[in-house]
């Protein structure tokens, strides 16, 4: 049974860092594009960052570019998202999901596999 689980998430003051992880089993995903996306209180769930099957090719949304980081370990089956300089306005519950196809992709329809999410808060 494939399975995403997300960890990592949490409370935090505005400017403070967080990494989650986001750890695969039943099956290896290194050979598929994965991504990040969140769902803040009363509103749709938006893409965050993606990343390549080989790590080669990484993609942010412009809310979080040059503040997070997304990469993964091959051998462990698991990504992970560095959020550094977090504000009360990245506050949602965080969603790791594993593409359908080859190429890395940006939208929820484009992912097949999901996680069941880790809540990060962070406050001003």
């Amino acid at each position: 049974q494939v399975q995403l689980v997300e960890s990592g998430g949490g409370l935090v003051q505005a400017g403070g860092s967080l990494r989650l992880s986001c750890a695969a089993s039943g099956r290896s995903f290194s050979n598929f594009p994965m991504g990040w996306f969140r769902q803040a209180p009363g509103r749709e769930r938006e893409f965050v960052a993606a990343i390549s099957w080989s790590s080669s090719s990484t993609y942010y949304s412009d809310s979080v570019k040059g503040r997070f980081t997304i990469s993964r370990d091959g051998a462990k089956n698991t990504m992970y998202l560095q959020m550094s300089s977090l504000k009360p306005e990245d506050t949602a519950v965080y969603y790791c999901a594993v593409a359908s196809g080859i190429s890395i992709a940006t939208r929820e329809r484009e992912y097949r596999f999901w996680g069941q999410g880790t809540q990060v808060t962070v406050s001003s």
